[in-house]
């Protein structure tokens, strides 16, 4: 480990150590309140006010000001919720989750097989895993690793102590590619966050631009022929969340592979774009989703 890394590890560790001292509501005011006052002086803010502008021209600068700050304050919470995974339990008030849309749920784990979430980085999204595996649906997911490789299995390791067992989770890449497909294969569930830039993607319209998006889910979805459920998180308060579950799809499925396979894709966008606009202060604007050519300077 290298000396940087070593420090790294140190702050998660003290990090971790502070916020699980305090109570889920405690400690998500706690982390909102940092992000919302530190996260709009970071240099990324400047990407996400330059993708508001792009997509959503009739925002004034103090509407874009809020959301971005809204955004900070949002992922800062998650990071503050996240030592108390484990104890946030589907409740009616007070922190914890509320499912709606449960009957979904259970019309996909009724079908048995393989079956694909499609989800995005909206609110909390790390509930989702433990929820659905609270409903009787176990959820495995691709996911980027740290580069700090302690840092990497001190997160590995909350996930796990959340959920009482290891996490399925398939690194991005070729190797992760072959391991979910072998996933699939063997009736399993498939949890994809399909809402960020794939440079070796297709394109397919986000807010009427083009956007190198992950073919993933609508070619798994077509091979396999398997349900898609389309889930998303909102945030209801600190460490309070709702669950929101839509009916089942399936994609496209004709003789025309290419085709169908576009039109899964483009179906995806415009779900995730319509959660985006419902809550816009809730979802991750950080990332450069668009070309940078296409993105207003």
């Amino acid at each position: 480990m290298t000396f940087l890394h070593r420090i790294e590890y140190a702050m998660v560790r003290g990090f971790l150590a502070v916020f699980r001292r305090l109570d889920p509501r405690r400690a998500s005011d706690l982390g909102g309140a940092i992000g919302r006052s530190i996260g709009p002086l970071i240099p990324t803010t400047r990407v996400a006010d330059a993708n508001l502008r792009r997509v959503m021209p009739e925002l004034d600068a103090a509407a874009r000001r809020k959301i971005i700050r809204d955004v900070w304050e949002n992922l800062a919470r998650n990071a503050a919720e996240f030592p108390h995974l484990a104890n946030l339990r589907e409740t009616a008030s007070g922190p914890g989750y509320e499912v709606v849309g449960a009957e979904h749920v259970r019309a996909f784990a009724a079908r048995g097989g393989p079956g694909i979430i499609l989800t995005g980085h909206f609110g909390n999204w790390e509930i989702i895993p433990l929820a659905f595996y609270r409903l009787g649906v176990t959820l495995a997911f691709f996911y980027r690793a740290a580069a700090n490789k302690a840092v990497d299995e001190t997160i590995l390791g909350l996930r796990k102590a959340a959920m009482g067992q290891k996490v399925a989770m398939f690194p991005k890449g070729a190797s992760g590619a072959r391991a979910s497909y072998a996933h699939l294969t063997h009736g399993g569930v498939l949890c994809m966050l399909v809402d960020q830039k794939l440079n070796d993607g297709i394109e397919a319209p986000f807010f009427g631009t083009p956007a190198m998006t992950t073919p993933a889910l609508a070619v798994f979805a077509r091979k396999f022929r398997c349900p898609i459920l389309p889930v998303h998180v909102e945030r209801l308060g600190p460490a309070r969340l709702r669950i929101v579950c839509e009916p089942l799809e399936f994609g496209q499925k004709t003789e025309d592979k290419t085709e169908d396979v576009k039109a899964t894709t483009i179906w995806m966008n415009r779900t995730i774009e319509r959660w985006v606009r419902a809550r816009p202060g809730e979802w991750l604007w950080l990332h450069r989703r668009w070309p940078k050519e296409l993105v207003i300077k």
